[in-house]
């Protein structure tokens, strides 16, 4: 079980790096994390806070948030979206994708539905091989950054994240070996080269 998560740390370590040295990329992808309501969950609110510093910096210039709106009254992209206004992130430099299931439909549709071919990924930095490995795979250019998110109230979830990371692993396999179709798709969106265009 350990093969597979020892493989994509190995094979992704020269595309991860941290946000001070990490390349720049036209946009960042943050992947869902949960919210309570209208809140990010607080590793999601890492992962955003890592997005936000990233825009700062002039290394992204687009941040697509991709999430779960499967339910009714659950919508992780807006959640996150405002969030990142709140933060100073322009609107108009924000793209939601509400179909982001999981990391590889997240990735599979940056690629296929937005027409992404450079990425930095943002994630926690148990999550981040695989989520660079799937992105990678999918044919994007991607490079990543992750926060170690240990610490109260954090460090009970993210030894949560590690133990379940080498499973989550194994399932990522077959999206590597096979890459299958992500499972909702539907028509291309001009959303990211919009954004990279506006003022």
């Amino acid at each position: 079980m350990l093969i597979p998560t020892g493989w994509a740390y190995a094979d992704t370590a020269r595309y991860r790096s941290s946000v001070e040295k990490v390349p720049e990329t036209p946009v960042a992808l943050v992947l869902g994390a949960g919210i309570g309501g209208d809140q990010p969950s607080p590793l999601l609110a890492r992962r955003l806070d890592l997005a936000v510093d990233l825009y700062r910096r002039g290394k992204v210039k687009v941040v697509l948030v991709s999430g779960d709106n499967r339910v009714k009254g659950y919508d992780e992209p807006t959640v996150m979206r405002a969030y990142l206004m709140r933060k100073g992130v322009p609107e108009r430099k924000i793209v939601r994708d509400f179909a982001g299931l999981e990391t590889w439909d997240s990735c599979a549709r940056a690629k296929r539905i937005f027409g992404v071919t450079r990425l930095t990924v943002v994630t926690q930095s148990f999550h981040l091989p695989r989520a660079v490995a799937l992105c990678r795979a999918a044919g994007i250019q991607a490079w990543g950054v992750g926060d170690d998110s240990m610490g109260s109230p954090y460090t009970d979830s993210t030894i949560s994240g590690y133990m379940r990371e080498p499973l989550a692993m194994m399932k990522a396999m077959g999206n590597l070996a096979l890459q299958p179709d992500p499972a909702l798709l539907g028509r291309k969106e001009p959303g990211v080269s919009e954004a990279l265009a506006s003022p």
